[in-house]
């Protein structure tokens, strides 16, 4: 983008937020030190009393939900139809789904209060760890932030309950014919579609929600930097990544690649319009890591709309170690990382990178 342009889009921001006073005033939201994202291990610790929070609010619902799912299930399949048995593993899908339905509107209160933490602990961070100059109270897009990532995380946790109970149905046809076919009686049945609809709807939940935290915090805080930045007229930044011995080779990869804010603003102008999960995954994809079949070497990827988009070819890993960010064959520019949405972490589950601004 030419100078002229990210000027334009500095000086729409701006105006933006002129225009918005009124709106931000009337959102009057407190800013709290609940949750420190300014640094790795307060990042940690925010992540932790999210996902605490989060599991708090959903309560039992997942573990009710594989309970009413086997309830259903548990009958004498072999005086049963083919019809009737795709009745009862329909019904048992409509009991469980009523209880995961209730999930994403408990989280709405908890995600609310943190989205605010959120933005609030990255401007206090801007102004006293980076030294630039913002205002005390939220600024318009700051609102726009917390208001985008509390409905899209709603969005993707009411998506990922829909595709366990999908990927639990077709677990449960498939095992009660198997279970037919091999002639097991009413109790070995039920017991493998009881451990079916555990895995599927309640073991993975302890787990899950610090990847639900971990991404809204790393999301929500990239966004707030990146409008922190444009109200200081910063206009490029640097990817931060914690280096130690947890760091992916994304991180390590992307380290001191540096962005412009006119088109992190304009990346954000665009997600902040999608609702669909899957569309906003295209928008912010996360970078996946395979082992290329020709020379056996890691590669650093984007899958974006079923098409492959190659970033970096690692030549020396440094996985596991501190302070090393490896070697890398870059197989795309920093303006196409840009392009491919890579521009702000994160960039994949309990990510921790940051960002930091070029003065």
């Amino acid at each position: 983008m030419c100078t002229a342009s990210a000027d334009s889009l500095l000086l729409l921001h701006e105006a933006r937020a002129v225009a918005d006073t009124l709106l931000r005033d009337a959102l009057r939201l407190p800013v709290t030190k609940a949750l420190d994202v300014g640094t790795a291990a307060g990042m940690d610790r925010a992540v932790a009393l999210l996902a605490a929070r989060l599991r708090r609010a959903v309560g039992r619902a997942d573990v009710d939900a594989m309970r009413e799912a086997v309830a259903v299930l548990d009958v004498d399949w072999k005086t049963t139809t083919a019809a009737q048995r795709r009745r009862l593993v329909a019904q048992a899908l409509e009991a469980a789904g009523r209880q995961t339905a209730i999930i994403p509107s408990r989280i709405q209160a908890p995600l609310g209060d943190a989205a605010e933490e959120v933005v609030a602990s990255t401007r206090s961070h801007a102004r006293r760890e980076q030294g630039l100059a913002l205002a005390a109270r939220f600024n318009a897009v700051d609102g726009r932030v917390a208001q985008h990532i509390v409905r899209t995380q709603g969005n993707f946790v009411r998506d990922e309950y829909g595709r366990r109970l999908d990927t639990f149905g077709q677990e449960a046809r498939r095992l009660v014919a198997e279970g037919l076919e091999a002639g097991l009686g009413r109790s070995d049945i039920a017991e493998s579609l009881e451990r079916a609809a555990r895995g599927a709807l309640s073991e993975r939940a302890p787990f899950y929600w610090e990847v639900v935290a971990s991404h809204f915090i790393g999301q929500g805080r990239s966004f707030a930097q990146v409008s922190s930045y444009a109200e200081a007229g910063v206009r490029r930044y640097r990817i931060e990544a914690v280096l130690d011995e947890a760091t992916t080779q994304v991180c390590r990869f992307l380290h001191g690649k540096t962005f412009s804010v006119a088109d992190a603003l304009q990346r954000f102008e665009r997600v902040e319009s999608l609702s669909r999960p899957e569309d906003v995954k295209q928008e912010l994809p996360w970078v996946r890591e395979r082992l290329d079949a020709d020379t056996g070497r890691t590669i650093l990827y984007v899958n974006r709309g079923g098409q492959e988009t190659r970033l970096a070819e690692v030549l020396r890993s440094a996985a596991g170690t501190r302070d090393d960010v490896g070697e890398f064959r870059a197989l795309a520019s920093d303006r196409q990382l840009a392009e491919t949405g890579v521009g702000f972490p994160p960039y994949h589950g309990l990510c921790r990178t940051t960002t930091l601004a070029l003065t």
